[in-house]
């Protein structure tokens, strides 16, 4: 059990990529805090926690685009007060209904995407980060697209929040670096078969595509010992290899 007596929040844990992650690291022995606004989700992904003889999760139902920041606040305040630390953070939660032209994109719609994309990162990152300095090592993954660094027409909102957040992630490295103990990554999934993809690429073959899964080898190599050291990376799962 190379995560036991790891904490580590997962956001968007009730999705496909998020439960996927929190299945794999409970199972290497993690204490997994499962946090998604849809209570029904988050069930399922406990149920699936338990059923592998996982250590037993905590559901935390949690609105990231509608919080405001006592919540937010509140919420890092209970972690410190249960566990008085926490050794992962993983920014899975992810915004995206349709490829949009910017001219047709709604203010709201726009605001929700950035809320939940960036702004959500940003605060949680924030007001975590005095617990995940409790830690002796502590790890901060941003879930990205490989697409971001294109800036493909029509990906709209979706498409500059990761523009933005892999932004943010490496600003955030850099100030962390010289203490040694916060690594932050960015995880680039690559193309799985996940929701997301399916609802981007309704026509696409899903059977030709990796099965979310095949993710596990590199969600235990950013939350484990073997990327103590390694920070400011961008960590392609398609290309990945120990």
């Amino acid at each position: 059990m190379p995560l036991k007596n790891h904490v580590i929040l997962i956001t968007g844990a009730g999705g496909g990529l998020g439960s996927t992650a929190a299945l794999t690291l409970a199972k290497n022995g993690a204490h997994i805090i499962l946090l998604d606004k849809n209570i029904a989700r988050l069930e399922a992904v406990y149920d699936a926690i338990l059923a592998a003889n996982a250590p037993e999760p905590i559901i935390y139902p949690f609105d990231l685009a509608g919080a405001n920041e006592n919540e937010y606040q509140e919420l890092a305040n209970r972690i410190d007060e249960k566990y008085g630390s926490l050794q992962g953070l993983l920014h899975s939660a992810v915004e995206f209904s349709s490829f949009t032209p910017i001219a047709q994109f709604s203010t709201k719609d726009w605001g929700h995407t950035v809320n939940v994309n960036l702004n959500a990162p940003f605060i949680l990152s924030r007001v975590l980060l005095p617990v995940l300095q409790k830690s002796q090592h502590a790890s901060i993954v941003f879930t990205s697209d490989s697409s971001a660094r294109k800036a493909h027409a029509y990906s709209g909102a979706y498409g500059v929040s990761k523009i933005a957040l892999e932004g943010l992630a490496k600003i955030l490295a850099e100030e962390l670096e010289s203490s040694n103990k916060i690594r932050v990554n960015i995880l680039i999934p690559g193309a799985v078969d996940s929701p997301l993809r399916k609802r981007a690429y309704p026509a696409e073959d899903k059977s030709k595509l990796p099965a979310m899964e095949s993710l596990a080898p590199v969600y235990l190599y950013l939350f484990g010992a073997q990327s103590i050291g390694v920070t400011r990376q961008a960590i392609d799962a398609r290309t990945f290899h120990l």
